[in-house]
């Protein structure tokens, strides 16, 4: 059973930075990839950032060049490096994986960028 645990989430105003972090249950060497999601009401869930078990990233348009996605294995620990906040980041933040063909997800974390 994998456990996902989000942190790290607040109110911020624009322009501003957050770190979020993801606490897996395991070890996360075993996930091979893994994601960072939003989702703000009445809109579909959007992936935001990914992250390799070789440490290959990608990011969504929306978010490249101001966000950061890394892996801490030593923590079993993912992080998001959220920098120049816009109003339209706010939603609340999830981190995913997939193990053992199934999709695990954490319950969330709320960011909130006042304009």
């Amino acid at each position: 059973q994998v456990q996902l645990v989000e942190s790290g989430g607040g109110l911020v105003q624009a322009g501003g930075s957050l770190t979020l972090s993801c606490q897996a249950s395991g070890s996360i060497f075993s996930y091979k990839t893994m994601n960072w999601y939003r989702q703000v009401p009445g809109k579909q869930r959007e992936m935001v950032a990914d992250i390799t078990r070789g440490g290959s990233t990608d990011y969504a348009a929306s978010v490249k060049g101001r966000f950061t996605i890394s892996r801490d294995y030593a923590k079993n620990t993912m992080y998001l490096r959220m920098n120049s906040l816009k109003p339209e980041d706010t939603a609340v933040y999830y981190c995913h994986t997939n193990w053992g063909q199934v999709d695990y997800w954490g319950h969330g974390t709320q960011v909130t960028v006042s304009s």
